[in-house]
Parts: structure tokens; sequence; C-alpha cells
């Protein structure tokens, strides 16, 4: 089965402006986070998907059609897009059955309803956009891209705006339907989110892709930048000594849990370790990177290609 969205070689610029450069990724079925800095090309990908621009350079597939070229796509495709785009004189019912509707949905009117309940507007809905709050009117977003039951959906911050209540129950929903079997893609540039929501993560920096996989995944791909790293083990201060002669160790240093050590090459001393250990007959209890949750591995890449032509 080919995969629901797919991009191969994907570059977008815009003048001289380079918005997004040789991007590919594959993505199935459930919940993939999209995470980059304002401004690190999320959005351009997202109109690349949605069909609203042609790539530069590459080819775009969202269930095997071209988005740009083949309408029919979009019947099977629900989008949250960057910005409002809402008739602030409708009220949400109006809106979420009018773009029901205009998706081919015949009971619209039942499938708004259905909508608006899910994303927790039951009691707004006969309401006006216009009087709506932003995180209110983020949710008739988020609903009228339910509505028609789409295979696919391409949320971009959809959480923007939220209260922390509505917050935790986006994230819940949002993973439920990417357990329900649909390809979701949800960007995001607050990591929390994206840990909560995506089992498997896109990390997109001055519009190149520059890590991919689950949110552990990622912090491993980059483990020979980590800085701290706590060793348990059943002698620490000879475990310790040996690891002040390897190349790299900038120090260690002794606490209640083991030792801390500081060194420029987390993965070659993940690799050492072990050796050292069996030679000397030392036994490992745990290995830990310390500070090294997704925040900081995106804080790192994040400053790492800065400069880099967008």
């Amino acid at each position: 089965m080919s995969p629901a969205l797919r991009l191969d070689g994907v570059s977008k610029w815009f003048g001289d402006t380079v918005a997004l450069s040789d991007v590919s990724f594959h993505s199935a079925p459930g919940v993939t986070g999209l995470l980059g800095h304002n401004g690190a090309g999320k959005s351009t990908l997202f109109d690349l998907l949605a069909g609203f621009t042609a790539p530069s350079q590459g080819t775009v597939r969202v269930l095997d059609l071209d988005p740009r070229n083949d309408p029919s796509v979009h019947a099977r495709l629900g989008l949250v897009p960057d910005g409002d785009g809402l008739w602030p004189f409708l009220t949400a019912r109006q809106t979420v059955a009018f773009l029901a509707r205009h998706r081919g949905v015949k009971d619209h009117d039942g499938a708004a309803r259905h909508a608006l309940h899910l994303v927790g507007m039951d009691a707004a809905a006969d309401r006006r956009v216009a009087g709506f709050s932003k995180g209110m009117r983020q949710r008739v977003r988020l609903a009228q891209a339910l509505a028609h039951d789409p295979e696919v959906l391409l949320l971009d911050e959809p959480l923007n705006g939220l209260d922390p209540a509505q917050r935790r129950a986006d994230v819940e929903l949002i993973r439920r339907l990417g357990a329900e079997g649909r390809t979701v893609l949800v960007s995001s540039h607050i990591l929390g989110e994206v840990e909560r929501m995506a089992d498997r993560v896109l990390v997109i920096v001055n519009g190149r892709l520059v890590a991919e996989g689950t949110p552990a995944g990622v912090q491993g791909l980059l483990a020979q930048s980590a800085r701290t790293v706590r060793v348990e083990t059943d002698d620490p201060r000879r475990l310790g000594g040996l690891l002040l002669t390897e190349p790299g160790v900038h120090s260690v240093a002794l606490d209640a849990n083991g030792l801390v050590v500081q060194t420029t090459d987390g993965r070659a001393l993940s690799l050492r370790l072990p050796q050292l250990a069996h030679a000397e007959g030392l036994s490992l209890r745990r290995v830990i990177p310390v500070g090294e949750d997704l925040e900081s591995v995106f804080t790192r890449l994040t400053a790492s290609a800065r400069g880099a032509g967008r």
C-alpha cells in the first residue's frame, strides 16, 4: 500500500528565498508531528500538500494523487490551514455545515453537529463566529476539517489560542483520530505538544528536514552531541577514574546516584562504556542523557542550523 502522504525531493522557492530545500518523507496512518520554529517552512509544506501551490522541484502526492492538479483529493482531505479564513457573519453550525455540503456530504447538518460535538462546541454552535475568541474560532476550524470524515488530516498549529483544558482535549482527539486509522500530519513549534500527540516526529529547520523518527529516536540520532550523561554503576569511583582518561571526557563528578560525566561526544561515550565495564568486571545499571529531552534536542538543532540559507 502506498503511503498516504509522500514528498520526494521537494523544494520550493519564492524569488531568491528558499522556503523548502530537498524535503523527502512518507507518512502512513497514525499521527506524525511536524516540529519547527516559526519561519521554518511548515506552512509552505502544508500549502504544497493541500495543493495551494506547486513545488519548484520534486513531487507531492496525497493518497497517490497530485493535490495541485486533481481536486478529487479534497473530498478525502481535511485541512486546518495557518490563519483564520472563517466567515464572521455565520454561526459555527452554519460554517461547518456549509463546508461539509461543499465537500459532498449528504447529511451536512448531521455532520456539522457531530464535528462540533467532537471539538466541544455544542453550547456555542448557534452563535456567530464574529463573537468568538481565538480559541473558539480555532475549534470551529478543526470541526470543519473533520465534518466530511476525511482519510487524511493536515493540521497546521491546531492548538494555537486554546486554553489548557481545550489543549488537553484536542491532543486526545488528535491521538484518537490517528488510532482510528487516519493519516494525521500536525505541526507545532511547541515541543511538549508534539511529544503528546505524535508517535513520529519530523524536525524542520530553515526549510530542511534535519531529523525524523520517534521522539526518543530523534534524541538518539543526535546522541553524538550530548553534553551530560549520568552513569549508574556498582563502583562509580573506579569507573570515574577510567573515564577521565577517555578522549572527549571533560569532567567526571560523583553524586548520590553515581557519576555525572561531561563529554563532547555522547555517542562515542555510549559505545565505550560497555567495553570499559566489561574489561574491568564492573556492572552498568543505567546510562541516561541528562537534559536530553526533545526540547533540548530541538534547541540545539535550531542553533546549529541558523545561518543556513532558506
